[in-house]
């Protein structure tokens, strides 16, 4: 039997489809995000050259994204991930963030590209950007799927960006929303009625 704020949350609203219908409109389209990704991957080879690279994918919101990036690029590449929580089932980032997974790859010497979904605050890449600077790299530089300058609280700028977005909560494509919407192909803005943490509290 469903919990009484369960049943509330349907009465009031309308229950989400965790498909492209809770979007309230398309930012990215999917051709548009492909063509964007393989521009990357020459930017990223042009400043790389014939150098080993190590790949750095930030949990879960990267994944997408640099499996894409990384299929494109015509280098002798290493592969690592971390997690780093930032939004939970809000709609706001963490203030710092909290890094829960390390890397498993010894970066020291190396050159490391650390890809991630979306700059906002800074606060994220600038935390990871310290986290990995005491591993030493031979070098460190950053890709972001997003961009949403409006939100800068650090003056922090990624090497290579995908887009720029606006101040609006966007999913697909690798984003989400209380771990939703990852497997859409394109990015959008959630629908305001959906960016409610009751309807993922009570599994609606």
């Amino acid at each position: 039997m469903k919990s009484s704020q369960c049943s509330n949350v349907e009465i009031s609203q309308k229950k989400p489809s965790y498909g492209i219908e809770d979007l309230e409109s398309v930012l990215l389209s999917e051709t548009q995000i492909a063509n964007r990704v393989s521009e990357l991957a020459k930017e990223i080879l042009s400043h790389y050259g014939d150098k080993d690279i190590t790949i750095i994918c930030v949990l879960s919101g990267a994944l997408v994204f640099t499996s894409d990036l990384i299929r494109k690029l015509k280098l002798s590449t290493r592969l690592d991930c971390l997690r780093s929580e930032s939004y939970g089932s809000s709609t706001k980032p963490n203030d710092p963030p909290r890094i829960s997974s390390p890397l498993k790859t010894d970066i020291e010497n190396r050159h490391v590209l650390l890809v991630d979904d979306i700059l906002d605050t800074g606060n994220t890449l600038s935390g990871l950007i310290e986290h990995l600077g005491q591993s030493k790299p031979a070098s460190l530089r950053t890709c972001v799927l997003l961009d949403k300058k409006e939100r800068r609280q650090l003056n922090i700028q990624a090497d290579h960006v995908g887009f720029n977005v606006p101040d609006a909560f966007v999913a697909g494509y690798g984003l989400d929303f209380a771990e939703r919407y990852r497997s859409l192909p394109c990015i959008g803005v959630l629908k305001p009625e959906f960016q409610k943490e009751s309807f993922f509290q009570c599994g609606c």
